[in-house]
């Protein structure tokens, strides 16, 4: 956050709502991919759940870059 020359400081519970807000975004992407996982009769979850979520939630849209086209395996 003090990377960006405009900003000279930050209240001391910034850092900790990014954390909270970090922790939530990755259990929610961990939950619905566990989904995919028990859906497919597995316990591990893989790479192409993850992939899956992020390409069938649009809510995950700005992330569609990051995933290869042939990750999503159905």
């Amino acid at each position: 956050m003090k990377s960006d020359e405009d900003v000279r400081m930050i209240s001391s519970e910034a850092p900790i709502l990014f954390a909270l807000a970090c922790q939530m975004f990755i259990t929610e992407i961990t939950h619905k991919a566990a989904f995919y996982a028990k859906k497919n009769g597995r316990k591990t979850l893989q790479r192409n759940d993850v992939a899956r979520v992020i390409a069938e939630n649009d809510t995950f849209d700005f992330l569609l870059d990051v995933i290869p086209k042939d990750e999503v395996l159905d």
